[in-house]
């Protein structure tokens, strides 16, 4: 794993920081990607004096269109070669599709849809000539059913898995292969960020430190889905997706996530 390189987007965050850990206690060097400079460099600092890796950064808005350019910039001039690329920066967000302003839709499909696709364009075809690379896309249990109150979330989420299944068949004897992780409500910041704290769905959130376990490791596997962080309600309902009559799960959907009693 020391001559290993994984670049987290994401990276300050719950689950980003739990990748960044589980990577550097491996010994491989880590690329490092947020939006907070300050933070950056101070997750930096903590992992390079406890780890003794090396560690990059890479401060990007990523709700600028050419954020994806922009870090495959930074990692040209570097010379940084990207074994493990791990998209794991997403935005969620709380409110009815009219509630909702159109800014925050589109940073929404930004951040959850073009930058990763942007990002595997650019770092698959390095990873397909030399015959090696991991990716792993940090999706959601939410991209297997619409989602009333976080409708267009549940849609990008939805975008991301469908493109990683069918990239994990396209990748299939290259040497590449591509993960997608299906958490749960887990305890991050994902939750206070998109005013979804106060709600049913995170009222039973995991801990995101086995999440990012399970999903490194199926990476490292090569296993195209995982499902993981289930707890309460979560675990029957996803093996009950299939057959429940879709008003009747999108009813018990806008219940979980709803804060205000006119939307349930």
């Amino acid at each position: 794993m020391s001559n290993k390189t994984a670049l987290i987007t994401g990276a300050t965050g719950g689950l980003g920081k739990e990748f960044v850990r589980i990577h550097a206690e491996k010994g491989g060097n880590l690329v490092l990607v947020g939006r907070n400079p300050q933070k950056l460099e101070q997750l930096q600092h903590d992992v390079q004096n406890k780890y003794h890796v090396k560690v990059t950064t890479i401060a990007v808005d990523f709700t600028e269109f050419d954020a994806a350019e922009q870090i495959f910039s930074e990692l040209q001039k570097a010379n940084i070669r990207v074994d493990y690329l791990i998209n794991n920066a997403g935005l969620g967000g709380q409110g009815t599709f009219l509630e909702r302003t159109m800014e925050q839709d589109i940073n929404m499909a930004k951040v959850n849809m073009i930058v990763p696709t942007k990002l595997m364009k650019l770092i698959l075809p390095q990873m397909i000539k030399r015959g090696s690379g991991r990716v792993l896309n940090v999706s959601s249990l939410a991209a297997l059913v619409p989602g009333p109150l976080q409708a267009e979330y549940y849609a990008t989420k939805a975008y991301l898995t469908s493109l990683s299944d069918a990239l994990w068949y396209e990748l299939r004897d290259t040497g590449v292969t591509l993960t997608t992780l299906m958490p749960g409500a887990m305890e991050t910041g994902f939750a206070k960020a998109g005013d979804l704290t106060n709600t049913k769905m995170f009222a039973n959130a995991v801990s995101p430190k086995k999440v990012a376990e399970e999903g490194y490791q199926a990476m490292r596997n090569g296993k195209m889905n995982v499902y993981t962080g289930l707890r309460g309600w979560q675990q029957p309902f996803a093996s009950m997706m299939p057959i429940m009559p879709k008003k009747t799960m999108m009813r018990f959907i806008a219940d979980q996530q709803s804060n205000n009693k006119k939307n349930r």
